[in-house]
């Protein structure tokens, strides 16, 4: 393979099970409302944190326990409540702050989903960057609902968080490394989700195209360093 040359970006299969969340105290609350469902103290809940955070693994998490449903915003706009969510249904709300906020449809429709929710028994679970009640919404009844959902934050990972994500992202790729590598790693990175995805991601396809394994030197090399 021409080293100069990135492969095709096949992708890889992310492992989003309960067993592969990790779980720990930037995240421990949000883990517990999960666990407590269906004794949830209303019928909507939310997790908020930057991005990479763990609240859409911990989304699929509920939605494997509960049968729930992942609802974009184009669904949303596209479908009634009826269609969306059947008795003693759940339906995600996953990342929809920003089109919420652009869109006065998708917040009257948001609106109509909530009561049917609260009519019929059902769940709807919210994620975002900040809490819902902090979401900026012009329709002053779905700004009431929003500001009334739990919600819980899940924050940056602390240094031991964060070696274990790096440990799962490479798993995740199938890619093994050192533990001298891996502290390598965790001393120079900025401790965020979102590098910790973006640098195992890097190094992958780096790696593949050279047909190297993924060293000290290797990194250094990646990084310029």
């Amino acid at each position: 393979m021409d080293s100069s040359q990135l492969p095709l970006d096949l992708g890889h299969r992310p492992a989003l099970g309960r067993e592969d969340f990790l779980i720990a105290p930037c995240n421990e609350l949000a883990v517990a409302w999960v666990d407590q469902w269906p004794e949830w103290p209303g019928h909507a809940l939310a997790f908020y944190g930057p991005s990479g955070c763990g609240k859409t693994h911990l989304a699929h998490v509920w939605r494997t326990e509960s049968a729930a449903v992942f609802v974009s915003a184009e669904d949303l706009l596209a479908s009634e409540p009826t269609e969306l969510l059947k008795k003693q249904g759940g339906c995600i709300l996953d990342d929809i702050q920003d089109d919420l906020t652009r869109d006065a449809e998708l917040q009257r429709k948001l609106f109509h989903l909530y009561n049917y929710a609260r009519e019929e028994a059902g769940y709807l679970l919210f994620t975002g960057r900040e809490a819902p009640a902090r979401w900026d919404v012009s329709l002053p009844d779905l700004a009431s609902r929003l500001s009334a959902i739990p919600s819980f934050e899940m924050g940056a990972p602390d240094e031991f968080l964060f070696e274990a994500l790096l440990v799962k992202l490479f798993y995740d790729r199938q890619l093994t490394i050192s533990k001298e590598v891996l502290r390598f790693l965790v001393l120079r990175l900025d401790r965020s989700f979102q590098a910790a995805r973006e640098i195992v991601s890097v190094l992958d396809q780096q790696s593949l195209a050279s047909q190297r394994e993924i060293t000290i030197p290797f990194i250094k090399s990646v990084l310029g360093t």
